[in-house]
């Protein structure tokens, strides 16, 4: 007998918002950032302050009101500037506590890997707010070299300079000769060492340029990292290099009179990071190693500790690998204190301690707001009056459909399983009879629609009980609707289809209401994997999502009545990691704000692709198709085919739709 979660099952006289916030884990995985206001509509609380809430539903209102539809891209601009504040004030607050850097050296920066979000209008928020913070920023490749040094030059300001850039990452001549000319325009920029050619690269183009160049090397650590990315840290680990070239190196460097240039030590154990135990054992390696280093005369004044910082995607706080089981102060007291024991054990002044913790910045800032287009369900009426009428129709009755009729009718609290053994039975049996042509289509059907009324009425009986029989638990996933939402899975949320990554999932409205179906959600695409059928819901593999009752609206093909859901923590990678899968681009972006009053404004509004854009992504013309859909229509009008009125309507739709959104619009 397995339980029915208890946020799962109504358990009250009435509906309320609070039961809806309890039910969708809102306070877990919401973190303060997000609740549910009295009229049920979900509300974004940037600053973790009640009082200055945005109403989710209020906002999609107004958008469409100015023509922005769904799907849209909402970015909060506060939130992204209280995580900031909040991974900053977390460090200053440890190292105060524990004297960090009380005897001299000491500080913390923490660098934003661009790669976890490259769109222009989030780094230039994250770069400006840098200087202040006196955080830096991480690029991994050449093109996010160039973007970076472009943005700590838009930052401006006289601690532009101080900001540190890491860079991690592949390196060729070009790179390393770009970052040393970037040295001698005066900025606090670190090329991380990852192989032995590297090193070389660093060393030649600081005599070509005379620069004394800080640089930093990448460690591979003997600790092993935890979760989906743990395969990026340890010996086996793609960068870095081993402790015995890190000692080559050290002698290669005193070579060439540039030990005193070896300013920074690096590792990485790995995104994601669900244990805080396993990355205080890698902080605790890689300190011991500065120590060692500084001891052989090297420069080194930093200690970057990498990414890993997490994000608890399902609220449980716990050890796996959709949650972290640390806060952000306790990852900042671990760390401190870590790095602090062992300079103080060896006499060594604390370093500066770098994180590039790119999730933890990013991923609450953005949610994803889509409309449902339809659903699909299975029938829980059976219409027994039709299934009477067409059994007398019959001389011989099959027998499976008499005993589903009998198991629908004689359902009681008592006898569950029995029924649900009896009408599994009679429903294999039905399609037995039908393979081997004793059965017709309508008698088949009506023992489908009766086995979908039986299996209803067992998970309402049992929800009321508290508890499923272990014989049923597949019903509620079998039974459950299918919610078609306007987007891709593919464009906004990748890592949901490429690692079963969780998200946080719930409407934005009508909150106060019950949630009468369950259900899971497909996206518009073609492809089968286009759909969302895991949900968080602390540690339990929840395989359906409760939902409300989707009317139609009136009116042949008038659709349904707008009901909309939110997908949250989409900040970190899925804008960058989407496809254009269908051809379905990026969505609208909207940036969000309070202002001096307390009420929400628009920054900025950030279209989404047309349908010309990403056809010219993928070689197409848009006027050579223009061209030739006008040379087509010309000749079925010509050939009487087409009137010249329906030939320039289609012109004219052909036209509008390569200007348009790419997705479907109200």
């Amino acid at each position: 007998m397995a339980t029915i979660s208890t946020r799962s099952t109504f358990i009250h006289g009435q509906w309320t918002a609070a039961d809806s916030s309890q039910l969708y884990g809102i306070p877990d995985w919401g973190k303060g950032y997000v609740g549910v206001s009295p009229e049920g509509h979900l509300t974004v609380i940037p600053t973790k302050d009640p009082a200055k809430s945005i109403d989710l539903h209020e906002v999609i209102e107004g958008l469409k009101a100015r023509g922005v539809h769904t799907p849209v891209l909402l970015r909060f601009n506060d939130i992204l500037v209280h995580r900031l504040r909040e991974i900053r004030n977390a460090f200053d607050d440890a190292m105060a506590e524990q004297q960090y850097g009380a005897a001299g050296g000491g500080g913390y920066s923490c660098v934003y890997p661009i790669k976890v979000n490259q769109q222009r209008h989030v780094c230039e928020q994250i770069a400006n707010l840098a200087v202040e913070l006196n955080f830096g920023l991480e690029a991994g490749s050449k093109p996010e070299l160039l973007a970076v040094l472009g943005l700590s030059a838009s930052a401006g300001g006289p601690g532009v300079n101080g900001m540190p850039i890491i860079c991690n990452g592949f390196k060729d001549d070009e790179f390393i000769e770009t970052v040393t000319l970037a040295t001698k325009l005066g900025r606090n920029i670190i090329p991380v060492v990852e192989k032995w050619t590297e090193l070389e690269l660093v060393v030649k183009h600081a005599k070509q340029y005379n620069v004394r160049p800080k640089i930093g090397l990448r460690v591979k650590l003997s600790s092993r990292g935890a979760g989906r990315w743990e395969s990026s840290a340890g010996v086996r680990s793609k960068f870095g290099l081993f402790v015995s070239e890190v000692l080559q190196a050290v002698e290669y460097l005193k070579k060439h009179d540039m030990l005193d240039c070896l300013n920074l030590v690096h590792c990485h154990v790995g995104s994601q990071l669900y244990d805080i135990r396993v990355f205080k054992n890698a902080v605790n390696e890689l300190a011991h190693i500065y120590c060692e280093l500084h001891k052989m005369g090297a420069g080194l004044t930093m200690l970057d500790i990498g990414g890993g910082m997490g994000v608890d995607y399902d609220g449980s706080q716990s050890a796996w690998s959709s949650s972290i089981n640390y806060t952000i102060a306790e990852y900042a007291a671990d760390v401190v204190y870590r790095i602090k024991s062992v300079c103080d054990a060896a006499s060594v002044p604390h370093p500066k301690i770098l994180s590039e913790s790119g999730r933890a910045m990013v991923a609450y800032s953005s949610v994803l707001v889509m409309d449902v287009l339809g659903t699909s369900k299975f029938a829980s009426d059976p219409d027994i009056e039709a299934v009477d009428a067409l059994l007398k129709g019959e001389t011989e009755p099959p027998q499976p459909l008499l005993d589903l009729v009998d198991v629908y009718r004689n359902i009681s609290d008592r006898n569950l399983r029995e029924a649900f053994h009896d009408a599994t039975q009679g429903r294999d049996e039905a399609m037995s009879l039908f393979s081997l042509g004793y059965m017709n289509l309508p008698m088949r059907a009506a023992a489908e629609r009766l086995f979908w009324a039986i299996g209803h009425k067992l998970l309402e009986r049992a929800s009321k009980k508290g508890e499923l029989p272990e014989e049923f638990e597949s019903l509620p996933e079998f039974l459950s609707d299918i919610y078609f939402c306007n987007f891709s899975l593919f464009q906004s949320m990748p890592d949901s289809w490429a690692i079963d990554q969780l998200f946080p999932i719930c409407p934005i409205h009508r909150l106060n209401e019950e949630p009468t179906r369950r259900g899971i959600l497909a996206d518009i695409t073609c492809d089968s994997d286009g759909k969302i059928d895991h949900f968080v819901d602390k540690r339990i593999d929840k395989k359906i999502l409760e939902l409300h009752e989707v009317k139609d609206l009136p009116g042949e093909g008038a659709g349904v009545e707008p009901y909309y859901l939110a997908v949250f923590l989409l900040g970190a990678y899925q804008e960058i990691l989407g496809d254009l899968h269908n051809l379905l681009g990026d969505t609208h972006a909207v940036h969000i704000s309070h202002d001096a009053n307390g009420q929400w404004e628009i920054d900025e509004i950030i279209d989404g692709d047309t349908v010309e854009e990403v056809l010219a992504f993928v070689q197409y013309d848009p006027e050579d198709l223009k061209r030739a859909m006008r040379q087509d229509v010309e000749a079925a009008c010509k050939q009487g085919r087409l009137t010249l009125i329906e030939g320039k309507s289609l012109l004219k739709f052909y036209d509008e739709g390569l200007e348009g959104y790419t997705y479907l619009e109200g």
